[in-house]
């Protein structure tokens, strides 16, 4: 029985636009500690070894802090660790693998840097399809397989990166890998299992269970369906199985619709944004639809700012988010005069569409709060 850890897509040195005021520093922390959390896992799982199916770093011009940092936590993986240069950071003249730098690297750690079988032991060897560019005419996998051998008595395992045809509606671009491919290369015995990077989502491909994406360690977008994971393999006498263990701490929370419409509409809402675990670690992203008063407004104003506070960060969509001014806004706000007359202006223009309604509607908030002492 062989054991190892398949992982891919660490993509160290990542940035995101949307952060709120420290949380990239807590993102950048954290996709450090899952090298360390992996390493731990790969020991008490019985890991032979951990493979890391592409792109380790973001890119080839990732700062040196990140690198050292890199190395840091790959000390403490108690396993050697394969490394395989994907689309991010290939292996061409800039490569962060060729760098000073990284020279320095621990002793269990290796890149995979050439096309040629690796030798683990007498039963075993390692073979990875190296990114020499960022855009290949054709995806390195495919030179690879296309050379090996069958093999008998030996377990091979093949290292790649890249989107396979079933996932992408764009089938004939060049780094593109068929399945087909893929699985009859298993068929013919020139491998017994292939490990793919790329695809951020724990992902079985085909009709076997001999091809696999261990997906990201840490989650990065909305549309991840299974990521924060690492994957458990084992090879026995006829069997492969791929086990999923838990590693990242971030989520991605995308709520597509909340229908807000009154003031229990808004605590539904409220709560939902109390009832998450680990906001700090947490990016959510809500879209607002329906037709509010200014008052209820506020109040749900309110509450976005104070899950904008807590969150690492808080996207609230409101395009269609219609709100109607009536009576109660303005009871006992004691407008007269010139500010009663311009209210009065104001919410005649709300009903308009476009800037106008827009306008009339944020100048009316503004009067409300400014009425209220809340600025």
């Amino acid at each position: 029985m062989i054991k190892f850890m398949q992982t891919a897509d660490w993509q160290l040195g990542m940035t995101r636009y949307f952060f709120s005021e420290g949380a990239q520093e807590r993102y950048n922390q954290a996709r450090f500690d899952a090298i360390r959390t992996m390493g731990r896992i790969a020991k008490e799982e019985g890991c032979l070894f951990m493979l890391v199916c592409g792109d380790a770093f973001e890119s080839n011009q990732v700062d040196r802090k990140t690198v050292v940092r890199t190395l840091e936590a790959l000390k403490d993986v108690p396993v050697p660790v394969f490394m395989l240069p994907g689309n991010h950071d290939p292996l061409n003249a800039a490569s962060v693998y060729r760098s000073s730098t990284f020279e320095r690297k621990p002793d269990n750690i290796r890149v995979i840097d050439t096309v040629y079988p690796i030798k683990i032991n007498d039963d075993l060897e390692i073979v990875g399809a190296p990114w020499m560019s960022k855009k290949p005419a054709v995806n390195p996998v495919e030179d690879v397989l296309g050379m090996l051998e069958p093999i008998d008595g030996i377990t091979r395992i093949c290292v790649a990166h890249g989107v396979v045809d079933y996932f992408t509606p764009d089938r004939d671009a060049p780094a593109v890998i068929a399945v087909e491919l893929l699985e009859q290369a298993i068929k013919d015995r020139k491998v017994d299992f292939i490990a793919l990077g790329d695809r951020h989502s724990f992902t079985r491909v085909g009709s076997t269970d001999r091809i696999w994406y261990s997906g990201t360690p840490e989650a990065t977008d909305f549309a991840e369906m299974q990521s924060g994971f690492a994957s458990i393999v084992e090879i026995g006498d006829g069997t492969v199985s791929a086990k999923p263990v838990k590693v990242g701490k971030w989520q991605f929370i995308d709520q597509s619709r909340f229908d807000l419409n009154s003031p229990e509409d808004v605590q539904f809402l409220r709560k939902f944004f109390d009832d998450i675990v680990n906001k700090e670690c947490t990016v959510v992203r809500v879209n607002c639809v329906g037709t509010m008063s200014l008052s209820l407004r506020e109040e749900l104003q309110e509450d976005i700012d104070a899950a904008k506070d807590v969150f690492a960060a808080c996207d609230v969509c409101e395009d269609d988010l219609v709100l109607l001014p009536d009576d109660d806004d303005f009871t006992g706000l004691g407008f007269s005069g010139f500010a009663k007359a311009s209210v009065e202006r104001l919410r005649a223009r709300v009903a308009e569409e476009g800037q106008e309604g827009m306008t009339a509607r944020d100048a009316l908030m503004l009067l409300m709060r400014l009425a209220r002492g809340s600025i």
